[in-house]
């Protein structure tokens, strides 16, 4: 199936998935954005279920380990990417039905989809992702609304400046490291996890090598990490707090901060809402009445010459920088 089918394109962003998944019935569950690989980091939020990591596609290249071939397939799920505007979404998926951990709860509409899908082929399982009615409907629906400005630029020859974008995930698998990438045949082997070690640290190199290839400066990639509920964590940490043998002042002052962690969460989430109810909103009928409005006062054709102006101004200086 091709994206032009029903696919559409969402941005990547952490409150977008973790309503997403949401929708689709996960419990326990959230996304987070990364801006560092600082292991300060990652020990707030842990544990960590699996890493997403957007880079700007740059070509083919060689894998950072050997595709896996052998009976370890059955115990994977992985899918070939045959849409391009839901490789996200696919990649997000792609950890949480890898995820074994306890806290995670697929739901039923993923649940069946996976049992359904389980025994197929990495070719069979993305077509299944892809006409997955109830998963595209979800997917859609953090969609920006459709307006006569938007056009389908499909048919469009991709000129050498168009740059291309690829969500990979990263998730440990039975004491093994394991690349999901779409284009790629098979999950990728990334090596053993050493015993004691946290896994993110094992997967750090493979992602600091891919930021690498890109020039001082250049912000082409987003890492973001499949994550337990925040809010269900500190609930839990504030529960056990109460048998903890402390004294009172060192209790009082950790169930304090606690209370505060989750106010944290809770308002993050509310903004998520607030944010994604403004994606989906259709401006459309506003951006119509200001423009019959500005056109009543005469100051629309003016506007509309001031910045035509401005752009070939800028334009101009662009060609003389080249």
């Amino acid at each position: 199936m091709s994206d032009s089918v029903g696919w559409c394109l969402i941005e990547s962003d952490p409150g977008v998935f973790t309503e997403l998944i949401r929708e689709l019935g996960v419990t326990g569950a959230q996304v987070e954005e990364l801006w560092t690989l600082d292991s300060s980091l990652f020990d707030a939020i842990k544990p960590v279920h699996g890493l997403i990591f957007l880079f700007r596609w740059i070509g083919e290249d060689q894998p950072d380990g050997p595709i896996v071939r052998d009976s370890r397939i059955e115990k994977l799920f992985f899918a070939k990417q045959v849409i391009n505007n839901a490789c996200a979404t696919q990649a997000i998926l792609s950890v949480l039905f890898n995820c074994r951990h306890p806290d995670i709860n697929l739901g039923i509409t993923l649940s069946e989809f996976k049992e359904f899908s389980q025994k197929f082929d990495a070719n069979m399982k993305g077509l299944a992702l892809s006409n997955s009615q109830k998963i595209r409907s979800v997917h859609n629906s953090f969609g920006r609304s459709n307006s006569i400005f938007e056009f389908d630029d499909t048919a469009k020859p991709k000129s050498k400046d168009d740059e291309a974008y690829h969500f990979v995930a990263i998730v440990p698998i039975e004491g093994r490291l394991y690349e999901l990438d779409g284009l790629k045949e098979g999950p990728i082997d990334l090596g053993l996890i050493k015993p004691n070690t946290d896994w993110v640290e094992a997967a750090k190199p493979f992602i600091e090598k891919r930021i690498n290839k890109y020039k001082e400066g250049e912000v082409h990639f987003n890492l973001m990490a499949v994550v337990s509920d925040r809010k269900l964590i500190l609930e839990q940490r504030l529960l056990s707090l109460k048998t903890e043998e402390l004294d009172e002042a060192t209790k009082i002052s950790e169930e304090s901060n606690i209370r505060m962690k989750i106010a944290d969460e809770e308002d993050k989430m509310k903004r998520y809402k607030i944010e994604n109810a403004r994606r989906k909103h259709n401006y459309l009928p506003l951006i119509v009445e200001i423009l019959k409005l500005l056109a009543k006062d005469g100051k629309l054709v003016p506007l509309y010459e001031r910045a035509k102006a401005k752009t070939l101004e800028k334009e101009k200086q662009k060609i003389g920088k080249v």
